[in-house]
């Protein structure tokens, strides 16, 4: 069976505040490491639980977070493309494992929460439902009939993902107390976690179904600011619903993210 894993970074095990996850910032190194170790824990389980075939995303910030030295030499790696947030996701891969994800902007003790950009999107909706990078992410692999089979992250991240993809495998390795700090698992206990997380995702896979939203779809984005929203309503297909919201009509859910 083919997997595809898609990482993040805020979620990971051992990160508990913001400069961890800032490449600008010494702290970034040690994210980097810690990062690293929550993803190989995850590749190892998706074998343990029968993948034969991995790809792996380094989704945070475009990518370049990976330590080459450090990876896992059996999956295929990518980056996300300026067309696609999964690059080589198709109807081949059985299911969509998220490590070291987060919650939806706008969520209450969620650990670094926000939804693509943390300086300008204020709430996001697929057919009037808030969805954050997790529902995006999951309507774009429905699309191809893929389902999303684990999350890893904080625990407002597991609880979002549960909430609207039921039964799913979720991993919480910390608790945020407030959006920039957090309390961790130790991190060779939460890598355990998800060691066993994604063997028994993996196995239960074929009992999950892709999430494949109502089309078209109806996308809403609303901003924290009126001239942002400026910006984006002159963007062809966009339509201007209020001071900071705009809308767009997606013909598939390959289109979350075309807003």
């Amino acid at each position: 069976m083919k997997i595809y894993i898609l990482c993040d970074m805020e979620g990971t095990s051992g990160i508990w505040r913001r400069e961890q996850v800032d490449r600008s910032l010494p702290e970034y190194q040690q994210g980097r490491e810690l990062l690293m170790a929550d993803v190989n824990a995850a590749i190892e389980g998706a074998y343990d639980g029968g993948a034969t075939e991995l790809v792996v995303c380094d989704t945070h910030g475009s990518g370049a977070n990976f330590l080459i030295e450090k990876m896992d030499p059996r999956p295929r790696y990518e980056t996300p493309s300026p067309f696609s947030p999964l690059p080589s996701i198709d109807e081949t891969f059985g299911g969509l494992i998220l490590t070291g994800h987060h919650a939806m902007a706008g969520t209450l003790n969620g650990f670094l929460d926000h939804t693509q950009d943390s300086s300008a999107w204020f709430e996001y909706k697929i057919n009037g439902q808030p969805m954050g990078e997790i529902g995006q992410e999951t309507a774009y692999a429905g699309h191809f009939g893929v389902p999303l089979i684990m999350v890893t992250g904080d625990e407002t991240a597991c609880a979002e993902a549960a909430s609207q993809f039921p039964g799913i495998v979720t991993v919480a390795v910390k608790r945020a107390l407030g959006r920039n700090r957090a309390s961790c698992l130790h991190p060779a206990k939460a890598r355990e976690l998800i060691r066993q997380g994604a063997a028994e995702a993996v196995r239960k896979a074929a009992t999950l179904k892709p999430w494949k939203p109502s089309t078209p779809l109806t996308l809403e984005l609303t901003y924290y600011r009126t001239d942002m929203a400026d910006s984006a309503a002159a963007r062809p297909g966009n339509e201007r619903m209020g001071a900071r919201t705009v809308r767009r009509v997606g013909q598939t859910a390959a289109d979350v993210l075309e807003i």
